[in-house]
């Protein structure tokens, strides 16, 4: 490669390391380590979400080190900064959750900040927790600059008394615990084993739910969704980041090249087979946002209604990601659906190849327990779908995989707020058949749209999950299972429909049909709507007063710009 051919890929960095004029940055470029020689190469900005505050991000220090090994391998120059990330896990259940979709947003905006203002020609961004990867995936959108995404895998599942479980299993043991289903002893005991290590969390939950959306739309290397956190083909993976994003300078391969509706459809319908998480829905309109993709909330009921349900996986299942990768990986389910013409074929990928000639070199065919083939699909249909009606005529997620109570006609419990849900579950004064009403918790209303997995947990624990319904216009961790309906919009805040719902009223929830309905006449909610009016904030400065100011409706991804 030649100093101008090297140089000719430097279509943003030139203007901070060429020419007489640009001396005094080149000086403090000299500082952090150039050379005269890396002057002429393109500059690469590497984003590492490393971070002890949760075992999804403890260990990406050391993949990021390799990616920026592998970056200076393949011929650029790295330039390693990092960024913030919040572990849902541990602030469940408290104020702090709310911060969690808010930090979505930050970090989006800082990766973009730093690839912006520095004039970089390309980005690789090594994450692993649910928020890291649609924000940074929705940085790369933005940008538009030759750019990737590495993931740090999924912690492997602990195992108590000869048992597996996960993150999911602890908070279901809160609420077994409160109903004396379970020890002090035996909840303290499962705590100290059930995340051994590091990693994102373990079953089809939300980071595994867009490490897979995000393979399949292209924008990662084939075959790395699956890799759990401890194994070392997660630093090879990172190394070879570099010299991929060096052929995607030379061929100008951009994220919007890749991100195309096509790619969208193919992560929505690996989300679909794989039974993932309800925040694909909410995330993956957010990217395609960014992206400027013409997606809408209907397209993923339309895709769920052909798309076969062709996994056992967690929180509906038995198995966890490291079962996938024992079973070849994503590209195995990839495959099957590719066979059954459900993906789009001759979609473009980083490495330059199309889907269908990435798949190709894979051939392990399904091993009918983790993943089966779609002539065997465990459903004809997707795990989500979206519920509309007179309580979401914008729409609402439901996830089906795993849950046989499509139907239900119960009164509802109503509740300002998750947390006096969650006491009023752990006391008992919720009954067999109530639907619960948790409201206040949307974008705005939250603000920040907190996840529920206490409350979903709580439920699921006392016995209550297979006929007692949750629904709210917050949202749910990947890990929450049976039946629960999120992303209720309009919400509450904003004087949506289930703002107006009183206890007692009766709910209407129905698959087959898509319904979600409160039988209320309109002239009753019309007469309720006349002595509405909306709370009050808890937040007028800072972070989450700005995004309540600037949010959007969860059924457009809840995105600030």
């Amino acid at each position: 490669m030649t100093t101008d051919t090297r140089a000719s890929l430097k279509r943003n960095s030139h203007v901070v390391s060429q020419g007489p004029d640009r001396a005094a940055a080149r000086a403090m470029l000299r500082a952090v380590g150039l050379s005269d020689d890396d002057m002429d190469k393109p500059f690469v900005a590497v984003a590492n979400l490393a971070s002890d505050v949760t075992p999804c991000n403890v260990h990406l220090d050391r993949l990021a080190q390799k990616a920026k090994q592998g970056v200076w391998d393949g011929g650029s120059v790295p330039f390693l900064f990092g960024t913030i990330t919040i572990s849902d896990g541990i602030s469940m259940g408290t104020e702090g959750m709310k911060a969690s979709l808010v930090s979505r947003e930050v970090i989006a905006d800082s990766i973009e900040t730093v690839t912006f203002g520095e004039s970089m020609d390309g980005l690789i961004v090594v994450a692993a927790c649910d928020k890291n990867m649609p924000g940074a995936m929705m940085a790369m959108a933005r940008l538009n600059v030759p750019s990737l995404f590495v993931y740090g895998g999924a912690i492997l599942p602990g195992n108590y008394m000869g048992r597996d479980i996960n993150i999911q299993d602890m908070f279901e043991a809160v609420g077994a615990y409160s109903q004396g289903k379970l020890t002090l002893d035996e909840l303290y005991g499962m705590e100290r084993v059930a995340c051994p290590g590091e990693g994102a969390c373990s079953g089809m939950f939300t980071a595994n739910t867009m490490s897979s959306a995000i393979e399949a739309m292209g924008m990662s290397l084939p075959g790395a969704a699956s890799i759990p956190a401890v194994d070392p083909r997660n630093e090879d993976m990172a190394h070879r980041a570099g010299a991929v994003l060096y052929k995607m300078l030379e061929n100008d391969i951009k994220p919007r090249d890749i991100m195309t509706r096509e790619a969208f459809e193919n992560a929505i319908t690996v989300v679909l087979a794989m039974g993932g998480s309800t925040n694909a829905v909410l995330h993956l309109l957010a990217i395609a946002h960014e992206a400027g993709v013409e997606l809408h909330i209907d397209d993923f009921d339309r895709l769920s209604r052909s798309t076969p349900y062709i996994t056992d996986l967690r929180p509906g299942g038995r198995f966890v990601m490291s079962d996938v990768d024992k079973s070849g990986g994503l590209p195995v389910l990839m495959n099957e659906l590719l066979r059954a013409g459900l993906l789009h074929p001759d979609v473009l990928t980083i490495t330059g190849k199309t889907l269908a000639e990435n798949l190709a070199e894979f051939d392990t065919l399904p091993d009918s327990r983790v993943i089966y083939p779609v002539s065997e699909a465990r459903s004809p249909t997707g795990g989500l779908v979206i519920l509309k009606g007179n309580l979401a005529p914008e729409g609402a997620v439901m996830k089906v995989a795993g849950t046989k109570h499509l139907q239900h006609d119960g009164p509802a419990r109503v509740f300002d707020g998750e947390r006096a849900a969650f006491n009023a579950v752990t006391s008992g004064e919720v009954k067999s058949g109530d639907v619960v009403i948790i409201r206040y918790e949307g974008p705005k209303g939250g603000p920040g749209m907190q996840e529920m997995l206490a409350v979903t947990g709580a439920i699921m624990g006392a016995g209550l999950g297979e006929d007692t319904l949750l629904i709210t216009d917050g949202r749910f961790s990947g890990a929450t299972r049976g039946p629960m309906i999120g992303h209720v919009a309009p919400e509450a805040a904003v004087g949506g429909v289930i703002a107006l719902v009183e206890d007692g009223d009766r709910i209407v929830m129905d698959v087959e049909t898509r319904e979600l309905s409160v039988r209320v006449p309109d002239e009753e909610l019309a007469r309720r709507r006349d002595h509405w009016t909306p709370p009050r904030s808890n937040y007028t400065t800072g972070v989450m007063a700005k995004y309540a100011k600037l949010v959007s409706s969860a059924s457009e991804g809840a995105v600030t710009g």
